[in-house]
């Protein structure tokens, strides 16, 4: 699980006004986190296979959002992926 100190450091960084703790670049940001926990955790316990199936869950939420983005503002998509270190 992803620390709280880290998450709100997240959500700070990619918020678009003070407020905002739920759009989709903030649960892009929070998701990508999470996904490299679970990604370094499957690399340890290779037969933990609940965890995997989360991860592929998160990816395609992930992948969902990115894709709303990316329709929505593509500027805003190409900023969001060169920011977080995603591929396209």
């Amino acid at each position: 699980m992803i620390a709280t100190d880290k998450k709100t450091a997240i959500i700070k960084d990619l918020q678009s006004h003070k407020t905002d703790t739920g759009s989709a670049a903030v649960q892009v940001g929070v998701d990508s986190a999470r996904i490299k926990e679970l990604t370094e955790h499957l690399k340890v316990n290779k037969k933990d296979f609940m965890a995997r199936r989360g991860l592929l869950q998160l990816v395609g939420k992930r992948r969902r959002l990115l894709k709303y983005i990316a329709e929505k503002d593509s500027q805003a998509y190409l900023d969001l992926i060169a920011k977080l270190g995603i591929r396209r």
